[in-house]
């Protein structure tokens, strides 16, 4: 159904429009209209506080040419679009999520509901002999070259001070790129900096880069099964015995991540899904190392 272009009656009058009001005359959330202002798709007025005025004689042309973005809905499109061009020669996919970011789409949703579900369909495939491992190995190139468009879209916007730091990866043995990478956009888009020391770091390398950064959140992506199990759980406890003591907390996740693997490893949070690391690394922005020593 195409969008109605019809200029709202909230949208008819005055210089500017702030995005709480802009976001209600075009059914979006706020946080996509100051997307939209970030990733120059709405040209907007930056007040001495920061706040975002939109134009809205402009937002009004750009409704009335269709220009905006359209907001995804149907992410099983996105999904689909991902599976059909993974075997296509031309491979579009990627535009597929750059276009439902630019949208609105959040990250964590792009990443848990698209890529995740995407790249899991595929991996079963394949095990299940439907599918040769090219598919896969295509499908996480032209997926990683899209993350990437979007982290520069992302790193392009006015950075806030006193960022909090976030450091990650994943363990030796684990080659894969996907999770950390969405991992660090997430953080990124949620107002952090970010060192993404990405896939096969040795457990003592998180603990140099705890002792040289000292950041406020320590992510480990587990996305291999550890080899040996044993030796890991040893060296994995002596690390997060090193984050207790400098007041990080340690986030892990992982599709290899089972059950019984997370019981045997201590942590500050263990979650399946990327929206959990965003909602656990909101708690921690505003606090201080001595109230993360107290609470780990």
């Amino acid at each position: 159904m195409r969008r109605d272009t019809r200029p709202p009656a909230v949208l008819t009058s005055g210089v500017y429009t702030s995005t709480a009001r802009a976001a209600r005359a075009l059914g979006v959330s706020v946080s996509t209209i100051k997307r939209w202002v970030d990733d120059g798709v709405l040209p907007a007025h930056r007040t001495a506080g920061g706040h975002r005025k939109l134009f809205t004689q402009a937002l009004r042309q750009r409704l009335l040419d269709g220009s905006l973005p359209d907001p995804v809905r149907d992410l099983h499109q996105v999904r689909r679009a991902l599976l059909n061009d993974m075997t296509r020669r031309a491979g579009a996919s990627r535009y597929a999520l750059l276009d439902a970011y630019h949208a609105g789409v959040p990250i964590e949703t792009l990443a848990d509901d698209v890529v995740a579900r995407v790249m899991r369909t595929i991996g079963q495939r394949w095990e299940t002999g439907r599918a040769d491992v090219c598919i896969e190995h295509r499908g996480t190139g032209q997926c990683l070259e899209a993350i990437y468009q979007i982290k520069q879209a992302v790193q392009a916007r006015p950075a806030l001070a006193n960022r909090p730091l976030a450091v990650g990866g994943s363990p030796e043995g684990d080659p894969y790129l996907l999770a950390n990478l969405l991992a660090e956009v997430l953080l990124i888009d949620a107002g952090w900096d970010v060192i993404n020391l990405g896939p096969n770091t040795p457990l003592e390398s998180f603990e140099y880069a705890l002792a040289t950064y000292h950041p406020r959140l320590l992510w480990l992506s587990i996305s291999a099964p550890p080899q040996p199990r044993r030796q890991f759980i040893r060296a994995y406890a002596h690390l997060y015995a090193q984050a207790v003591r400098s007041g990080t907390a340690v986030a892990i996740g992982g599709r290899a991540l089972t059950p019984s693997l997370r019981r045997d490893l201590a942590c500050t949070m263990a979650g399946d899904r990327l929206r959990e690391l965003k909602q656990f690394a909101a708690t921690l922005s505003y606090r201080s190392p001595g109230e993360m020593r107290r609470a780990t």
